[in-house]
């Protein structure tokens, strides 16, 4: 694969003027560029090295003008970095996202034939599950810049000061063609007949409604929530694009389990399809935090990774916790695990005996002995 011209001179541009958050975007870029060509060697050494923290040559001309609290002196926004991990989404969410895109892409088109774009999004479903990985991609691909409002500098105890803060915030984000994300939007834009919340955050509603009308065509807003019941009506209808972000269906599963765990390695699909099965209700970010708990403990240990271990941990452990998981198992516990992997839908003997490292002969024998008692 030959680098494209314009991205050459687009990093060498951004490395010289110090602008890191551009030249980690390139390179995420770039990246699953090589993904696609099947050069993940290559794409995993550029985002390894676009994770680093570069020395600051020269200061981005943006941080002079973020939007900040009168008091405190917060900035309201902050940019956020490109993605490091690519995303994995169920097909109905993909299928929204593409459409968002071709509407954020065309919007003089849509202008021109009196179509009037909505370029605003919302997210909702329980954490974990790539709200804001999703927010990323889609800054990425639509290539410009992410800037995630921060709601703990947003919301301030004076009287009107949250609604001057939103105010800030929604004529900050067109001039500088960004995405605005705002994570957590139940924070602010709750139901306004809530009787347990004050009249001051009941009125901040308003002022959100406020600053998506004020906004002009080409501006584009996503939003997440982990609970969409809270939020007001009204809100509801400036979003005319909703996706509802589902826990992974089990060939999303594979695919997180592939990566994450094995590293893309072809030869470990099929353990990969097993720990699918078994992991049925983990969200992403609980495959994630136990693949690289598994790959960091056989980093320092330097042992191969154990995919039995893993798939006690999924059966036994609580999915929160952050243990490792068990460097091998006992003889009981791999007969515990065969039956129960033999129990699971989609799972031959062949996969059950290649994950746990023993024959097919002794997983029938566990079964049996299963069976007889």
């Amino acid at each position: 694969m030959m680098m494209m011209d314009e991205e050459l001179i687009e990093v060498f541009a951004a490395a010289m003027s110090g602008d890191y958050v551009r030249v980690r975007r390139i390179g995420n870029r770039i990246a699953s560029t090589l993904d696609e060509s099947n050069r993940q060697n290559a794409a995993r050494k550029i985002r390894a090295i676009v994770r680093r923290r570069g020395i600051p040559l020269q200061a981005p001309d943006l941080s002079g003008a973020l939007p900040v609290d009168s008091v405190s002196r917060l900035p309201l926004v902050e940019e956020q970095d490109p993605p490091n991990s690519p995303l994995f989404t169920n097909a109905h969410v993909r299928t929204v996202l593409d459409r968002f895109l071709e509407d954020a892409r065309h919007v003089d088109l849509l202008i021109e034939k009196g179509l009037p774009p909505r370029p605003s999004l919302v997210l909702s479903g329980p954490p974990g599950t790539g709200k804001s990985l999703l927010a990323g991609h889609l800054a990425e691909r639509l290539a410009k810049p992410l800037f995630l409002v921060r709601l703990d500098s947003l919301i301030s105890s004076r009287l009107g000061e949250t609604a001057k803060n939103i105010r800030a915030i929604f004529d900050f984000a067109p001039a500088r063609s960004a995405v605005l994300f705002l994570d957590e939007l139940d924070a602010i834009a709750k139901l306004r007949d809530d009787r347990h919340e004050l009249g001051e955050l009941k009125r901040v509603v308003n002022t959100v409604l406020q600053g998506m009308d004020s906004l002009d065509s080409h501006s584009i807003v996503v939003a997440a929530t982990n609970h969409s019941h809270l939020l007001d009506s009204a809100i509801w209808r400036r979003f005319p694009y909703k996706i509802d972000m589902d826990l992974p269906d089990y060939d999303v599963r594979t695919e997180l389990w592939h990566y994450f765990l094995y590293e893309g390695d072809s030869e470990r699909k099929r353990n990969a399809r097993v720990l699918s099965a078994i992991s049925d209700g983990m969200s992403g970010a609980d495959i994630e935090n136990l693949a690289f708990s598994a790959r960091r403990q056989s980093l320092l240990e330097d042992s191969p990774i154990n995919s039995a271990s893993i798939a006690w941990m999924v059966f036994t452990s609580r999915r929160e916790s952050s243990c490792y998981p068990p460097q091998s198992l006992s003889v009981e516990q791999k007969r515990k695990l065969a039956i129960a992997l033999s129990e699971a839908a989609g799972i031959r003997m062949v996969e059950i005996a290649e994950l746990i490292g023993v024959s097919r002969q002794m997983v029938a024998r566990y079964i049996k002995d299963c069976g007889n008692a």
